[in-house]
């Protein structure tokens, strides 16, 4: 008979017995392990073999054709009985009472196995890596597909054997056994936000550039000092658009300052933000502007005279 391609040593081992959990025979400690309690009868038969050891055994349900692998503990169970940790009767789907047979096997020893917690608290551990150490050192086997239970500051963590090597089971004694992780059970992957399209990018930098209104210096309207409208009205001002593509003609505003700043000087008054470089007719305007200014200056009231009153001493 072989497993894996490993064969049992001259007349192997074989027997059913009745299982129960550890709690039955008061031996707490077994849980923290994979190793069980064997009637005597079963150590009388092994002594009489050419077994390895340590003593390693397989375990089988043939009723949910379930396989495990363990060690032995003591020789002191009821015949027909072998108590065994509670979670090895979870992963052989076994309740208290049930057949399970034993066998003797001989097992390679482990280089690689994989293992996969239930839950992320196991992670949250100080030092979860020690504390499999500790606990592994209660092991004498692995068995892909089973769930071992590490106890830690009382508290109960599951964990998976999900690959080993270089077979299904491997013993773990006085071996380098290398030993990865995989992600827990109920471990999600933070959702990473969607990158946007590189042209939408552009689109949304490039708007807020065009809608800045650019400044135009001097766009104002014209106020006189006498409080009086204009004779004329200034023409609006050009899109920025506009007078970014746009030089500004130097003749036509070198022509129209120096006839408003020759209409300023023959009518003797002093004209704010006056707005006279956009037209080109304009040239026109000082001109009807110095023939409406006269008939206006007749309508007018007389202007105010500073410091034209009447004097007074202070002797009285």
């Amino acid at each position: 008979m072989f497993f894996d391609g490993y064969g049992y040593h001259g007349t192997s081992f074989e027997q059913t017995y009745r299982c129960y959990p550890a709690s039955f025979i008061d031996k707490p400690q077994i849980e923290n392990g994979d190793k069980i309690i064997m009637p005597p009868s079963a150590l009388d038969r092994l002594a009489s073999l050419h077994i390895d050891y340590p003593m390693l055994f397989e375990l089988r349900n043939a009723a949910a054709e379930r396989v495990s692998h363990c060690g032995v503990l003591e020789f002191i169970a009821e015949e027909g009985m072998i108590y065994m940790p509670y979670w090895m009767m979870e992963n052989l789907l076994l309740q208290e009472g049930d057949i399970v047979r034993v066998k003797n096997v001989t097992l390679p020893k482990g280089t690689y196995v994989k293992l996969q917690p239930h839950t992320k608290d196991f992670l949250d551990i100080s030092n979860p890596k020690a504390i499999l150490e500790t606990t592994l050192r209660n092991f004498s086997c692995l068995t892909t597909g089973d769930s071992i239970m590490v106890a830690y500051n009382n508290k109960k963590y599951y964990i998976d054997i999900i690959e080993a090597k270089p077979s299904n089971a491997i013993t773990i004694i006085e071996t380098d056994c290398e030993v990865d992780f995989a992600p827990p059970l109920d471990y999600k992957e933070p959702e990473r936000p969607s990158p946007s399209a590189p042209s939408n990018k552009a689109q949304t930098e490039e708007a807020p550039v065009d809608a800045e209104p650019k400044f135009n210096p001097f766009t104002g309207s014209g106020r006189r000092l006498d409080g009086k409208p204009l004779n004329y009205q200034p023409p609006p001002v050009s899109s920025s658009s506009g007078s970014k593509d746009k030089k500004p003609d130097v003749s036509n505003s070198g022509g129209q300052s120096s006839s408003q700043g020759a209409s300023r000087q023959s009518q003797g008054k002093l004209v704010f933000g006056s707005n006279a470089n956009r037209n080109t007719d304009k040239q026109k305007e000082p001109a009807k502007e110095a023939k409406q200014e006269p008939q206006a200056q007749k309508n007018e009231e007389p202007k105010f005279q500073p410091f034209t009153g009447k004097k007074y001493s202070l002797k009285g």
